[in-house]
């Protein structure tokens, strides 16, 4: 009985729904730089947005235990993950960082894409 292919085996292995074009930001030092020589740093009611111009084109996600426990963190990273992802192919290149607030956890798909919109509208970043 013959094999099936690796990809279509194991559909784990599929890019759906990642961030191809960038790489993620991984380590402290990295993540420390963008946070004090950001060029733009934007508040929001349910994120902070820093972006630091590069030729690089990172990205990382960070929420805290003032979040919530595990699994209000991991759906904010999600959401915040997912708008950017709706975003991906209109931003500039550069190194972002979006940093999520208590209240993320609760807020809907809808009122977060509009002020992830209006941000990256306001910090212009997005490729005209």
């Amino acid at each position: 009985m013959p094999e099936e292919p690796k990809a279509e085996k194991d559909w784990r292995y599929k890019k759906i729904g990642r961030i191809k074009e960038f790489d993620r930001i991984r380590d402290t030092k990295s993540f420390n730089v963008v946070y004090r020589k950001a060029d733009k740093t934007w508040h929001t009611p349910w994120f902070v947005l820093f972006y630091k111009k590069s030729t690089d084109r990172k990205v990382g996600f960070v929420a805290s235990k003032k979040v919530g426990n595990a699994v209000k963190r991991n759906r904010a990273k999600r959401l915040l993950r997912a708008h950017f992802i709706s975003q991906t192919d209109q931003l500039k290149t550069g190194e972002y960082i979006l940093v999520a607030k208590p209240p993320l956890p609760a807020a809907t798909y809808t009122e977060v894409s509009q002020s992830f919109a209006d941000v990256l509208r306001k910090c212009k970043v997005l490729i005209n």
